[in-house]
This record gives structure tokens, sequence and C-alpha cells, in this order.
């Protein structure tokens, strides 16, 4: 139980809780009977100040709204022949005594008033804590601890919201892990419960029920999980959803996608392109050179005039015939 001092007993309560003794009464009450259990307890006190009975309260129920202040009393009894030195503590903040040591004579009960005091933040729902009392001696049953259950209820308007965030999928090794995050949005106590779905392309791939996960989260808490998906498949594209709930209608999902693919069918087309990239640059290659040293470009002329074929190739008729009607003419 989250509790925190958030006021301080006024002096006035602290005067008034004064603890009862009446070690008068005690002389005259008879010896606790064969059986009674020799050492000292702390219980809840009657509400209307009688000795307490097994019909009493085994624990402290409180109920308030936010800021309040509540009283009661613990009763602390001590059967056996010597004095015993007690001292009081709560489990948490929320609660301060009349008296934090309280000497309890043989024979005789002690009465000491409490308070619990609610801070004006507090969630509303369902809290627990104890009354932990601590004693220490010598004798039989001086020593020991007592600890007397305190259950409150802070009374509002209980708003229970919860979400689910950042899913992600990653593979690892066969197996895959699937990562994210809840948070409590509300202003009470959550225990999420978490169910697991992924579809593929030809269906589902996997289904998990609602199972109650190990996590209390206190309003405006968040906690990173993971959930280990041991067979995913070795080729498809899947959707993963998962999808949160808890008591008073706190509900959430979030999605993540996920690819499986083989490096067999990854690295087999990039090889291809590779390949196909180098033949291109080879293709072009060998055609800046062919062009840089006038093979395969246009025909050479000569200082007459006359086309002749590039070196290395044989000249056509028409060229033959030009040449010898050119030396005939002169």
């Amino acid at each position: 139980m989250p509790f925190r001092t958030r006021t301080a007993v006024s002096g006035a309560i602290l005067a008034t809780a004064a603890v009862l003794l009446c070690p008068a009464a005690a002389a005259a009450r008879p010896a606790a009977a064969p059986g009674a259990p020799p050492g000292w307890s702390a219980a809840p006190a009657p509400a209307d100040g009688t000795a307490p009975s097994d019909r009493d309260r085994p624990y402290f129920y409180l109920a308030g709204a936010p800021g309040t202040v509540m009283n009661d009393r613990v009763s602390l009894r001590n059967p056996g022949g010597r004095a015993v030195t007690v001292r009081l503590r709560g489990s948490g903040g929320w609660l301060a005594f009349a008296a934090k040591e309280v000497t309890v004579p043989p024979r005789t009960r002690a009465t000491v008033p409490f308070t619990v005091t609610v801070p004006p933040d507090a969630a509303p729902g369902e809290h627990s804590a104890a009354l932990v009392a601590t004693a220490g001696g010598t004798g039989r049953g001086a020593a020991g601890r007592d600890a007397v259950p305190v259950h409150l209820r802070v009374t509002g308007p209980v708003l229970a919201a919860l979400t689910v965030e950042n899913v992600a999928v990653r593979g690892r090794g066969g197996a895959a892990v699937i990562r994210y995050t809840l948070v409590n949005r509300g202003n009470t106590v959550l225990t999420p419960r978490l169910a697991v779905r992924a579809d593929g392309l030809f269906g589902p791939v996997l289904r998990r029920a609602a199972r109650t996960l190990p996590h209390r989260l206190a309003p405006g808490q968040s906690a990173d999980l993971t959930e280990t998906w041991a067979d995913p498949p070795g080729l498809d594209a899947v959707k993963v959803r998962l999808t949160v709930t808890a008591d008073g209608g706190a509900h959430g999902s979030a999605t993540a996608p996920y690819t499986a693919l083989p490096w067999g069918v990854v690295a087999g087309p990039v090889f291809l392109l590779a390949g196909a990239g180098g033949l291109v640059v080879v293709r072009r290659r060998r055609r800046a050179k062919g062009a840089g040293d006038g093979r395969g470009g246009e025909p050479v002329r000569s200082a007459g005039g006359a086309a002749r074929p590039p070196e290395g190739e044989a000249a056509g008729p028409a060229a033959e015939l030009a040449s010898s009607g050119s030396g005939a003419r002169a």
C-alpha cells in the first residue's frame, strides 16, 4: 500500500488519544486460564470499549474519501507475569499513533488510539497495510512481533484505464521476441491480463488466450515486458496483435508487423541484380572505348574530300572507281 504521510496529527488529537492502562482492574481480574497464550498480542480494540473476544474484528477496516482523517484503536494484551514494552508502527506512512512505545504491566491490557490520514491525491479503491507491534525482552513471551492487517477503502470515482504501447517483434535465432509496454492510465491499481494473436498471409499463425500477468500496476505506472515466440513462420508477412484487459473495464490493444524471409530468398535476388548491373557496366565501357579510337564511327575523309573507310576495313566498289578516275584525269 503506497502509504505516505501527508498531514501531521495535531497536538490536540495526540493529547486526547491517551493510552488507557487499567492496573487496578487488572489486579481484580483473575489470572489467565490454563491454555491461554503465554505471550502478549495485538488486536483491534472493540468499538464499544469492552474486552476483545473471538467475535471481534480480525483486522482493521476503514473507509474514507481522499483528504480525510479516520480514527481507530489497537488493543495490546499482556497475560504474562512480567511487564512488556511494545513499539508500534505502520507499514505505510498513513498511520500515526498516540504513543509509539507502550509498556504493558503484567496481566493487563492497554488500548492505544491511532489515526489514518488519507492523502488528497490517493487513488480510489482498496488499499492494504499492517499495524506492526514489536517487543524485546528475556522472559517467556516477552520478545516477539505481531502484525494486524489494515484494509482501507478510499472512496470516490474509479477510473480503470490501461494501454499497450511500443509493440515490436524481433527475430532471435529460430525464435522471435515480442516487446511491449503496459501503462496504467487510470486512478486505481490494475492487474493486467494479456492475449496474443498473429495472422499471416494464409491465416492464423499464433493464438494465446488471455492470462493474468504477474505484475500489478499502480496509477501512472508503466512496465516494459516481453513475450517469447518459439516457432514463428519462416516465410510470411505477419501482423501481431496484443490485447490487454483488467478489472473495471480497462481494455487496450496494439499491433506490430513481422516479416519472415529466409536468407536464400533475400540473397538470391540481390545476387541476380548485382550480376545484371555488372554486365551493363562492362558493355558501356566497351562502347566508350570503341568510340574513342575511331572504330565504329563515321568514315574518314582524304585530303581530296573522298571518303575512305576506317583503318582495317576494305574499300567498297564506289571508292575504287573514284580513286582510278582521279588518276586518269591526272
